[in-house]
């Protein structure tokens, strides 16, 4: 079957891999469509530390081929929503609805994949859906309504669970309250319509790009910048919530200056493993916070379900946050596209 392998040196897409059989708790799904990501493309530059080889991809949708021993709330023909998420469900975090924190979810990759008579190869985020046939654990596969079309509900795994669940399940953000997105890429685009879907009064969308403008207003921005020094002309006492979406220490340093008082700067972007950022300690005094956020703090199989039911009810966007779709053999050029910011999801189908 065709996959996108990263070697440690270069990405191809390759014809010969091959998947193992689902063990018990486990879901064989036919991939249909997967949004390309920026954690994919920070697994290649180096970003996001992985070993190789590694079949990349973890924002996918696509229908149940087969499931394992104990698989009772999806069975084979139905649609599904893939999170990365692959946490136990019997530990303590788990118990308590978090298992974003859950630590049999964080840290240790498993090899379902075949190349050859024997060459293992890794799976990337408990995922890799850029894969024609994938393994994941029960738990990741959440049954989505057969109208949704998988190139849209792809995207619910990744880049809504983060950006709105970061809104939503981590900020908190209250009706009335000012935000302020710096990046408006796939992930700061889901922020912004969090926060509109959260009452939100102003959003205040932050890109270099001039071009960003229109989508970003499309998806709930009440004010467009292409810096940050704008802002305080908008809110002249600081924001309630700033979101960091890039991955740079100096824009958290700006997102955290740019608060009011009580207010929180969110760290969604990544940057590479070994950044700091720095700050003044005097300015947290006055009740601010800088939050860290995994994945959107999110619990995919009620969040998905929710996400998939707004989006039949036309409140959330996925149809518009598609810009492009190329098939998997046109991975070089969907990652061209990603990585000079001409697309807010790349996605590729099989």
């Amino acid at each position: 079957m065709r996959g996108v392998v990263f070697d440690g040196k270069q990405v191809r897409v390759v014809d010969d891999l091959a998947v193992r059989e689902p063990g018990a708790g486990e879901v064989l799904v036919a991939i249909t469509a997967a949004g390309l990501c920026h954690s994919d493309l920070s697994v290649v530059d180096g970003t996001i530390p992985f070993p190789v080889p590694v079949v990349l991809g973890h924002e996918g949708a696509g229908v149940v081929e087969a499931v394992g021993a104990g698989v009772t709330h999806v069975r084979p023909g139905d649609h599904v929503a893939l999170s990365t998420l692959a946490n136990c469900g019997a530990c303590a975090e788990c118990d308590r609805g978090r298992p974003t924190m859950c630590r049999q979810a964080i840290g240790r990759p498993g090899k379902p994949f075949t190349r050859g008579a024997a060459d293992l190869v890794y799976q990337f985020a408990a995922n890799s859906a850029f894969a024609e046939r994938t393994i994941v654990k029960a738990v990741q596969a959440v049954r989505i309504p057969d109208d949704i079309p998988l190139e849209s509900a792809a995207l619910i795994g990744c880049g809504v669970l983060t950006g709105v669940g970061a809104v939503l399940n981590r900020a908190r953000v209250d009706r009335g309250e000012s935000v302020v997105v710096i990046g408006t890429g796939g992930i700061g685009l889901n922020v912004i319509q969090g926060a509109r879907l959260a009452g939100a009064l102003r959003i205040v969308a932050v890109d270099a790009n001039p071009a960003k403008e229109a989508v970003a207003r499309q998806f709930g921005a009440t004010d467009f910048l292409t810096s940050t020094e704008g802002v305080q002309d908008i809110l002249p006492t600081g924001a309630d919530h700033a979101f960091e979406c890039v991955g740079r220490v100096e824009l958290i340093r700006q997102a955290i200056d740019l608060l009011d008082r009580h207010g929180q700067a969110v760290l969604l972007g990544v940057p590479p493993a070994t950044a700091e950022a720095s700050f003044l300690v005097s300015s947290l005094y006055l009740d601010k916070s800088v939050l860290g956020c995994r994945y959107g703090s999110s619990r995919p199989q009620r969040d998905i379900a929710l996400y998939a039911e707004l989006y039949r009810q036309g409140r959330l966007l996925l149809d518009e946050l598609v810009t492009a779709v190329y098939p998997v053999e046109d991975f070089e050029k969907a990652r061209a596209d990603a990585e000079a910011g001409r697309v807010a999801r790349a996605v590729l189908t099989f």
